[in-house]
């Protein structure tokens, strides 16, 4: 398959997963990686038109095949486009920002954490897409690309100075980060937010940092290297191949979601409590 036929094939949502072409994509890594560099910037240039062109999709397949291939010219170019205010950035990718944004980051930063700690301090920037930027820290720490301790550092100036006061995401998502990296040094800051009303008790609790502790910082970390949430991103295909959207449109009926108890496990198979997971969303 040509270049240009492969990137014609992936610039727009077709109703069906391009398998074939996002292979060659792989394996024309070198060639077309110039060519998804330059759709982002585009995308990220012209977003208020493009989000109203509802199939537009090449920078989805860039992101992600950007992403698999650790290319770090990527990195600033994908901060930028999440640093725009409001929720432009969510109209354009979905649940991407939520599911996927975090992996993204920590893939395309090879371990260089200044941009996404950029994102995360900017108030300007959608409180979800800080909250993924908190996550793909701890994508880092899980790959051996950061350390916990200067994680948990960052994270105590981030709760003593760093963040504006007051009640967001972003917070529901540092106390989070912080207990699955295991939040003993940081009790008392984690205290303070729910003194201050910083938090959301839907997502968590004090009585859930408890038990995070109760958990040892061993046992909190194994399952930090387990947890499929802070992974990077390494085949494209299986990322997105098995999304609803790719499906044959007779498997895409939307069946009404059984309740589901706060405290009980998420369905999504994370291994988190409802709350502490897809509940939050």
């Amino acid at each position: 398959m040509e270049l240009q036929k492969i990137l014609a094939e992936l610039e727009r949502y077709r109703g069906y997963f391009p398998r074939e072409a996002v292979a060659r994509a792989v394996a024309e890594r070198d060639r077309i990686t110039p060519h998804l560099l330059r759709i982002l910037i585009d995308t990220t240039e012209n977003a208020e038109a493009l989000v109203e062109d509802y199939d537009y999709a090449a920078h989805v397949y860039a992101m992600f095949l950007l992403s698999q291939f650790r290319e770090k010219s990527a990195y600033p170019i994908i901060v930028k486009f999440f640093s725009q205010p409001g929720h432009l950035t969510l109209a354009l990718t979905g649940d991407i920002v939520t599911e996927n944004l975090d992996s993204m980051l920590a893939s395309v930063s090879c371990g260089d954490d200044s941009l996404i700690k950029d994102l995360i301090e900017n108030p300007e920037a959608n409180e979800w897409v800080r909250g993924a930027a908190l996550r793909s820290l701890l994508s880092l720490v899980a790959a051996g690309e950061q350390t916990r301790e200067s994680v948990v550092e960052y994270f105590r100036g981030l709760f003593r100075e760093k963040l504006a006061r007051e009640p967001s995401h972003v917070w529901n998502s540092l106390i989070a980060c912080t207990m699955d990296i295991y939040p003993e040094e940081l009790y008392q800051d984690i205290e303070q937010c729910f003194e201050d009303g910083l938090d959301d008790e839907f997502c968590v609790g004090l009585s859930e940092v408890d038990l995070a502790l109760d958990d040892g910082k061993e046992q909190t970390l194994a399952l930090l290297q387990r947890n499929p949430t802070y992974g990077l991103i390494t085949d494209t295909i299986a990322e997105m191949e098995w999304w609803a959207c790719f499906r044959p449109e007779s498997q895409r009926t939307v069946r009404k979601k059984q309740k589901i108890g706060r405290n009980e496990p998420c369905p999504c198979g994370s291994g988190k409590k409802y709350k502490k997971c897809c509940g939050r969303l």
